[in-house]
């Protein structure tokens, strides 16, 4: 039986997610960043189990899963220092949701009240190819 249950929790287990920082980025990151995004970053970069994806219920609740379709998947995050503050990219690899759904102008405003208060968002095309896009939150508001 316990056989069993640490094989089911393997099964189940979600690897971390790498965060890719520089020292500037660090300091900028602990000085600035939000408490969803310490949240985010805490959640994500720590084995999960029983979930589907790394903030599963996330992209559920902004309409980012397509029905039927497999989750999108957070490969990264990435932490810079742009122009005096925070910028923070969940990247994600995302098979099934098309980045037009992403991109829609409704959505992008829903990722600043969802993430915020006190971002702004901007969803960047990463890599076409393997279907990578981001979600890149700055600090200091909505432009």
């Amino acid at each position: 039986p316990v056989f069993l249950a640490g094989a089911a929790l393997k099964y189940a287990e979600i690897e971390p997610v790498p965060c890719y920082t520089t020292p500037q980025g660090e300091a900028i990151f602990e000085g600035k960043a939000t408490d969803i995004i310490k949240k985010v970053k805490q959640d994500v970069t720590r084995h999960r189990y029983g979930d589907e994806a790394h903030l599963d219920t996330t992209v559920k609740r902004l309409g980012l899963v397509v029905p039927g379709k497999a989750y999108p998947q957070l490969r990264e995050l990435r932490q810079e220092e742009e122009g005096g503050e925070l910028a923070f990219t969940m990247v994600w690899q995302s098979l099934d949701t098309p980045y037009k759904m992403w991109a829609d102008e409704k959505r992008r405003v829903k990722y600043e009240t969802f993430f915020g208060p006190g971002v702004g968002a901007e969803v960047v095309k990463i890599d076409a190819e393997q279907r990578l896009v981001g979600i890149k939150l700055t600090t200091g508001g909505p432009k």
